[in-house]
């Protein structure tokens, strides 16, 4: 295979590891409560969708190891139970959500069966093409995200010339900053770290042995598969604001039925009745990629901490499709509303962790590390804790806190943090 070919083969199939159910459901709702505020949202959206993933990325082609590489320079007591902790969380968050997308979206409106039975056939499937691992990138790169792309497009472009264009009044007080939070919930950092390991695995098999080979093949792939999420984001955000006026969305239905209902109102709007399979489709294929994606993962990293065993990745794989088919039968917005209060827990650190390893090595030395993730995790408890207990007695601590509010009261102390342990570093050194 030549090397422009290779590149977007690798590219196609990060976009489809990357795209999954929230990638598809979050971003037009986004679009239509933002209305004329929706360019703003999609700046937010961008940074913790896009460009913290493709940092990710670019930290694993630097470091061309696995997660535990990412915090090892924290402690390697931390890294591993920074790793089993976003592995568990993997399987047993975004992996059956992607389940229960394809469920309420794809399969019950049309055949009326129960989850139980859809979980255990993608499941089945899943597993099917964990354990072909060698072909896992030939076939999400050739075959899966091609068509996925298609399908995307048409919507989107159909979508944005047939419009009226007529935005509701935004909802956001702080469009950016909803942007940002809403980010969270594509669970494409964690994305970045699990299959940015698949990816190194998969061209190590495909007989590269350059580091410095699949380190730029890997940065262009990043980059193309970057852009092409940020294309289709920001299409989805447009196409969600500029059909404000035009598709009534259910206030009282739960969120994620209101996102399902807009993405279908608009596929019919665009496409036609037609619409409504070419959307099953484009949620199926869209899920089952990211699926298989994470459960590799999984996999690849467990069969690494047991010596490199066939028989670790296989029962690792076993579990994660199991553990699949059981939160599989949750309904979509039951998953969500687990996954906050640990979303605002290890979604910080995990961007700490991938901006330090992308950071130059004389400014992210193991004091560095150390302080910053500290800091980043001392400053997201109260985040973590306004979704578990009651809000009122958070109030006293987060007005004392920049950011807090908008529930990123880490920031700020972070990048102090990183100043800070930087001077006193270069004073010592002087």
């Amino acid at each position: 295979m030549n090397k422009t070919k290779e590149i977007l083969v690798t590219s196609f199939a990060l976009f489809s590891l990357f795209f999954g159910a929230g990638n598809l459901l979050l971003p037009p709702l986004l679009g239509y409560n933002a209305g004329d505020n929706w360019i703003w949202v999609t700046l937010g959206f961008m940074i913790t969708a896009v460009i913290i993933p493709i940092l990710g990325i670019l930290a694993h082609a630097k470091l061309q190891g696995t997660l535990y590489d990412l915090g090892k320079k924290v402690s390697p007591t931390f890294s591993l139970l920074y790793c089993i902790i976003i592995y568990i969380i993997s399987i047993t968050i975004p992996s059956p959500r992607t389940a229960s997308a394809t469920h309420e979206i794809a399969i019950h409106p049309f055949f009326g069966t129960s989850p139980l039975i859809t979980s255990c056939v993608y499941f089945t499937l899943v597993l099917i093409f964990v354990l072909n691992r060698s072909k896992v990138l030939n076939l999400l790169g050739k075959y899966l995200t091609p068509l996925m792309v298609i399908i995307l497009v048409l919507v989107i472009g159909i979508g944005l010339f047939s419009s009226e264009m007529v935005m509701n009044p935004s909802i956001f007080k702080t469009p950016i900053v909803s942007g940002i939070l809403e980010g969270y919930q594509t669970f494409d950092a964690i994305g970045a770290v699990v299959v940015g390991g698949v990816i190194i695995i998969s061209l190590n098999l495909k007989g590269y042995t350059s580091f410095t080979d699949k380190k730029e093949l890997i940065k262009k792939a990043g980059f193309i598969a970057g852009s092409g999420l940020f294309v289709i984001y920001a299409g989805l955000i447009s196409v969600g604001a500029f059909y404000g006026s035009e598709i009534l969305v259910d206030g009282t239905l739960s969120s994620d039925m209101q996102r399902a209902n807009l993405l279908q109102g608009i596929s019919i709007a665009t496409l036609g009745n037609i619409g409504n399979v070419f959307l099953s489709t484009l949620i199926a294929l869209a899920c089952f990629t990211t699926a298989i994606g994470i459960i590799t993962g999984t996999a690849d990293y467990f069969k690494g901490l047991f010596k490199n065993s066939q028989k670790a990745y296989i029962i690792t794989a076993l579990i994660g499709c199991l553990v699949g088919v059981l939160v599989g039968q949750l309904n979509f917005h039951s998953i969500i509303i687990i996954a906050l209060p640990i979303l605002m827990f290890i979604y910080p650190i995990t961007i700490a962790l991938i901006l330090l390893n992308i950071a130059p090595k004389n400014l992210a030395s193991s004091i560095v590390f150390k302080v910053v993730v500290l800091v980043t995790f001392i400053f997201s408890v109260p985040d973590f804790l306004g979704f578990i207990i009651n809000k009122e007695h958070l109030i006293p601590i987060k007005n004392i806190i920049p950011l807090a509010n908008q529930n990123l009261g880490w920031v700020l102390p972070a990048i102090l943090s990183f100043i800070i342990a930087n001077v006193i570093k270069t004073k010592k050194l002087a």
